[in-house]
């Protein structure tokens, strides 16, 4: 194997600028283009081992994120340069984990995720990892546990807010993009009085997706201070379970 290829299999280290447009009123990135950044580099790196969109289109296969658990670390500023470097962390029946490092210019720690994948066929029922998938990414099959976050119901008091899935929300998918529910969370947060925690760091946010939002869903989401953080519970107007999620400092 040349050293290119073996390098390529040990992770793929992607430069991302953080721009104007994914950063928030004070000057940092916002949370959810750190998950947007880990989507691409994902794509890219399986790109570069050959599995690209074509691949998996022609044997019937999707990935669907599952769960994300994000450790942001200090303030990335706009303008900052952020090396993501994503490598296959382990295969487990229909799961896969990758794990996302995002490091400063001068090699600094920024923060980091796991992502756990599901593989399914068209209709979204899991499938079994490929048998070349271990080989393929230098990732034998693990023990992992997926993320979870605890099904917690939410409090009387919690703060409700009902919204529509909107076209510019869809991926490639047809289905809300992880990236999106986080925005929902934060902007929940906010306005729940809690805009100076998350400004607060270090700072982990867990997402678990239950289902995903379609085009014309109407969602209702609800937020309550959590022990410690803030938690928050997304579902359709009919009572489907979307999402639940948990922003906790530390």
């Amino acid at each position: 194997m040349d050293t290119a290829r073996a390098d390529v299999l040990a992770g793929l280290t992607i430069p991302y600028r953080v721009r104007f447009d994914e950063s928030t009123p004070e000057g940092r990135v916002r949370t959810s283009t750190l998950l947007r950044y880990a989507q691409d580099a994902a794509w890219v790196h399986s790109e570069a081992l050959g599995y690209d969109r074509h691949w998996y289109t022609a044997r019937g296969l999707w990935w669907v994120v599952r769960s994300v658990e994000l450790r942001l670390e200090v303030p990335i500023p706009l303008g900052t340069t952020l090396h993501v470097r994503t490598r296959v962390g382990g295969f487990r029946k229909v799961w896969a984990r990758r794990r996302t490092d995002l490091s400063l210019d001068d090699g600094s720690p920024a923060g980091w995720l796991h992502t756990d994948w599901v593989i399914t066929d068209a209709r979204g029922a899991p499938q079994r990892i490929p048998e070349s998938f271990p080989a393929a990414f230098a990732a034998p099959p693990g023990s992992f546990e997926p993320v979870r976050v605890p099904a917690t119901p939410p409090v009387p008091e919690a703060i409700e807010t009902h919204f529509a899935v909107l076209p510019h929300e869809l991926d490639p998918m047809d289905h809300v993009n992880n990236a999106v529910y986080l925005d929902h969370l934060e902007d929940a947060v906010a306005a729940a009085g809690g805009a100076d925690d998350l400004r607060t760091l270090p700072r982990t946010v867990r997402l678990e997706y239950l289902m995903p939002a379609a085009p014309g869903d109407l969602l209702v989401g609800r937020v309550w201070r959590g022990d410690p953080g803030w938690a928050y519970h997304l579902a359709t107007t009919g009572g489907v379970d979307v999402l639940r999620g948990r922003t906790t400092p530390g």
